[in-house]
């Protein structure tokens, strides 16, 4: 299968690394990481271009990897600095080095060519900047199934009815179109419910008593980063698009991780503008999440093994599907320009 190799993606949570050795697999491509002794973050090639045996496998010497076979070392830069019983080293006897970046408190390894990597590139929000707005990360959902079908879940806002009834959606929108903007950048997708009841979620954290306005704003960053802006005001306010902010807002992040082609890693975090600062409202809205992006997964990893066997055709589209179908062609168009 065919990635997009020159973007940044999200290796993990700074606090998944310490100075031990891990083996994270992106885009098919296995890496050793691990923290420096003064805490920056190195990320190699995990395997020996001797036998092959995966560097994560051997032992830091200082800030260097010593293979676990025969002894050959490489420092942070994938040079090898020593090979046990002979003087000259071979001039191919390195091991990929990776660009590595952390930024609020993730860590980012660029899969492409180190040299063209430029962190100004690499995702961000105003709201991490805003002592206004609560940022909370949580797990790391682990999916079989293939990214650019999760990626698309992400810019549907269509299904949350069907999917989510209970947590993040209800019937009452069933019926409300999506909007969809596939001009710029990065694709959207939205719909507002007007003078509904308030869904499971906002039940729970809004306080809302009556019905609500409540809006899902989906934003599809290529080639696989995705904000949902979802959140909810008192029908009586009549809140504009503008204003949203004046509710009760989260923005919902996934950056998603493809391994291989039918094993994707969602890691998932919020941010959000109420209970700022309230833990137990971060363990509450965990739960909630946990739920609803179980069920995503159950019908993720359906579709996936459905994908897998004999099909007499190809699946229709519908008026819904205008997002993922721009989104498709992008990544398609990104990989043959990258040939």
């Amino acid at each position: 299968m065919s990635y997009v190799r020159d973007a940044w993606y999200v290796a993990g949570w700074s606090s998944e690394f310490d100075d031990s050795l891990k083996r994270v697999v992106i885009l098919e491509q296995p890496v050793v990481m691990y923290r420096a002794t003064n805490g920056s973050m190195a990320a190699l090639e995990d395997q020996c271009p001797h036998r092959l045996l995966p560097l994560s496998k051997g032992k830091r010497i200082g800030d260097d990897i010593q293979c676990g076979y025969h002894g050959m070392t490489f420092n942070c830069e994938g040079r090898c600095v020593r090979v046990p019983g002979q003087d000259n080293i071979p001039a191919s006897a390195f091991v990929k080095s990776y660009a590595v970046h952390e930024k609020h408190n993730i860590v980012f390894v660029w899969m492409g060519d180190s040299r063209d990597a430029n962190t100004d590139d690499i995702f961000d929000l105003p709201q991490f900047h805003s002592d206004q707005w609560h940022a909370h990360q949580g797990d790391a959902l682990h999916l079989k199934a293939n990214y650019l079908n999760v990626a698309e879940n992400l810019v549907d806002p269509a299904h949350v009815s069907f999917v989510h009834p209970t947590t993040l959606g209800n019937s009452a929108s069933e019926n409300v179109p999506v909007h969809v903007d596939t001009e710029g950048e990065v694709l959207v997708a939205w719909r507002w419910i007007r003078d509904a009841p308030p869904v499971g979620f906002f039940q729970k954290f809004g306080g809302f008593e009556g019905n609500v306005d409540r809006w899902h704003y989906y934003y599809l960053h290529l080639p696989c980063t995705a904000v949902i802006d979802f959140g909810s005001a008192d029908t009586s306010r009549q809140l504009p698009e503008e204003l949203r902010d004046e509710g009760v807002r989260i923005f919902a992040l996934h950056f998603l991780t493809p391994v291989n082609e039918h094993y994707t890693i969602d890691r998932w975090m919020h941010l959000r503008n109420a209970a700022v600062g309230d833990e137990a409202a971060s363990e509450q809205m965990d739960a909630m999440f946990r739920v609803a992006f179980n069920e995503d997964k159950e019908i993720l990893e359906a579709i996936d093994e459905q994908e897998q066997l004999a099909q007499n055709r190809k699946p229709i589209r519908l008026a819904i599907d205008k997002g993922p179908t721009v989104y498709r062609k992008r990544i398609s168009a990104m990989i043959t320009q990258a040939e």
